[in-house]
């Protein structure tokens, strides 16, 4: 969020919230603050935010209550309770922006809130009428800052001003041409170290149009621009300036160079005609602040997975170090005959044959309970290595192409899934597996019906592919009809995907994109050519007492896949058409 971005939330918002009354504030996260103002429009929400990554403060949709109890919170909700937003300021190219609230329109201001979005620098302060600290986002110490340290009960100083000059429409071309080439670096640090408000994201927008690509005319060295690329960059300047002057915003997303590897790139400024900033600048912090955190919550849940694996397979190892112990019995009993076939064995020989007899028995009998133990081990780290199946096929899904609303909340309800399948299995590794005997506690019942990647082959039939545990026993066992093909990537942990083909005859080409996606969603999915299993549902059998999505089979036929086949055919489809779910049989 740079100056001129900025600069177009602003206008947009003075109309909509000046004057608006405060209601409500409450702080959703240790970095962020919403606020509640009804102005003479309805009900508006400000979120305003001093994460370093992105510091920010624009209108939202209605949040969700959450965190109205925090202490910043409730200092601001007693602090600006009866109190109407009067003014909002913003000064020259600095991106401080102060928020004045008085009892009523016209009256003097009571309270400022003051925001600085400056990076790692970011920050919110709540001033009285003296211009006192009365609650401040973060304190900043002398150790964090000898030129700058703010607590509660200080009086508020401005931020150091920039070092570099205020753009001016007043500079004549000659003097703004001077004073870039003065030293001899690139384009973009002669604009960003010589002038303030400029952002990498604005320099772009300043070359945009010339005949060079915009990355590679930045980098290169002032002294070694033309006359027509000084020309080019002087009009564009001129009319930001004006732009900014005159507040002519709105926005608009170029991908003219996404298709040749770069990214797309937002005005927002001199495109009014392309629709106002502050929506799609919220949409657009909605989906990059999501995907981080789901990254997060996905890179969590796979550290914990494998701790617990890690910790399985130990356990597993130690039963098998003592299982194999159990063979060295033999030895101990020849042992003990060779004692006793002596010609004449004293006492202390019988004896000790007698402990070796012993011993024998104890590590034969073992077995009978080394072996279960074995087992259980052997079953957990088969889910656990499932869940990391599933956690690694999925996670792109969690994390990238996330371009709408309901992609970000079908990822978050997925990964959601997985986290609540994940604590239900750790749970019942760390108790299982104990001497104690106490019994892992029982499943949470499922909030809500599953709901698996759904496709439609090119033969127009449906095929379903689980994404956790619980949907591969919901499209394998209770959605499944006589008829329907059940595709599994053999001896290797994976998603179920389940062909309806009770609706229809399955062409060639139906079977084998089924058998191309259980490969591509398996962990076998790197590999030029993956054994599938077909088998028919109604020879599918759910093993009694196991987990959810464990199942056994009769017969069945082994048909080869290509995983990357299915990647293409993914990736070529324009969207993933849903269909709704059929009911149980």
């Amino acid at each position: 969020m740079d100056l001129t971005t900025l600069r177009a939330v602003l206008a947009e918002l003075r109309p909509l919230l000046v004057p608006a009354r405060f209601e409500k504030a409450q702080q959703p996260n240790p970095h962020t603050l919403q606020l509640g103002l009804r102005g003479l429009s309805g009900m508006r929400w400000l979120e305003i935010s001093w994460l370093a990554a992105a510091p920010r403060l624009l209108a939202i949709d209605p949040p969700p209550k959450q965190g109205d109890g925090s202490t910043l919170a409730r200092v601001l909700q007693h602090g600006l309770g009866g109190l109407a937003l009067v003014a909002i300021e913003q000064e020259g190219f600095e991106r401080v922006v102060d928020l004045h609230f008085a009892p009523r329109p016209g009256e003097a201001s009571g309270r400022r809130l003051v925001v600085e979005l400056m990076g790692r620098h970011s920050n919110v302060f709540l001033l009285d009428a003296q211009g006192r600290v009365v609650s401040l986002a973060r304190q900043v110490r002398e150790q964090q800052s000898r030129l700058r340290p703010i607590a509660s009960g200080s009086s508020y100083g401005r931020p150091p001003a920039l070092q570099s000059d205020p753009p001016s429409l007043e500079e004549s071309q000659e003097h703004w041409r001077r004073r870039l080439q003065l030293v001899p670096v690139s384009l973009r640090q002669a604009l960003q170290q010589t002038y303030q408000g400029i952002s990498p994201a604005l320099a772009l927008q300043l070359v945009d149009g010339a005949p060079e690509p915009a990355a590679e005319l930045l980098a290169q060295p002032v002294g070694t621009l033309s006359q027509e690329h000084w020309d080019h960059l002087w009009a564009r300047w001129q009319r930001w300036l004006h732009d900014l002057e005159q507040e002519r915003f709105g926005w608009e997303v170029d991908d003219s160079r996404s298709g040749s590897g770069g990214s797309s790139q937002y005005r927002c400024w001199g495109t009014a005609s392309s629709g106002p900033v502050n929506a799609p600048l919220a949409a657009y912090y909605r989906q990059r602040l999501g995907q981080g955190e789901l990254q997060r919550r996905r890179a969590s849940l796979e550290l914990k997975l494998l701790a617990a694996r890690e910790r399985e397979e130990r356990l597993r190892q130690q039963q098998q170090d003592l299982l194999d112990q159990v063979e060295s019995g033999d030895d101990l009993s020849r042992q003990a005959d060779a004692l006793l076939c002596l010609a004449a064995p004293s006492r202390d020989q019988v004896a000790e044959a007698q402990a070796l007899y012993r011993r024998a028995r104890r590590l034969r009998r073992s077995v009978v309970s080394i072996t279960p133990r074995l087992e259980l081990h052997q079953r957990q780290l088969d889910r656990l290595d499932a869940s990391l199946a599933f956690l690694a096929l999925h996670g792109p899904e969690l994390s990238h192409g996330l371009h709408h609303d309901g992609d970000l909340e079908e990822a978050l309800c997925q990964l959601q899934a997985l986290e609540q399948e994940s604590e239900e299995l750790l749970a019942r590794v760390g108790t299982e597996g104990r001497r104690s005997g106490r019994r892992a506690p029982p499943r949470s019942a499922p909030a809500s019906t599953p709901s698996p990647l759904e496709l439609l082959t090119p033969g127009g039939l449906r095929v379903q592919v689980g994404r956790n545990h619980r949907q591969n026993e919901w499209i394998s066992l209770r959605q499944a009809r006589r008829g329907d093909l059940w595709f599994h990537a053999q001896e290797c942990p994976g998603s179920h995907v389940m062909l309806k083909a009770s609706a229809a005859e399955a062409a060639d080409a139906d079977l084998q994109l089924a058998a191309d996606l259980a490969a591509h969603f398996s962990r076998a999915r790197h590999n030029g050519r993956v054994p599938v299993l077909k088998v028919p549902c109604d020879q599918l059998q759910r093993i009694a007492g196991a987990a959810a999505g464990t199942v056994t089979h009769k017969g069945g036929e082994v048909v080869w896949a290509s995983p990357q086949r299915a990647a293409h055919w993914l990736a070529a489809a324009e969207s993933v058409p849903k269909v709704p779910a059929e009911p149980g049989p």
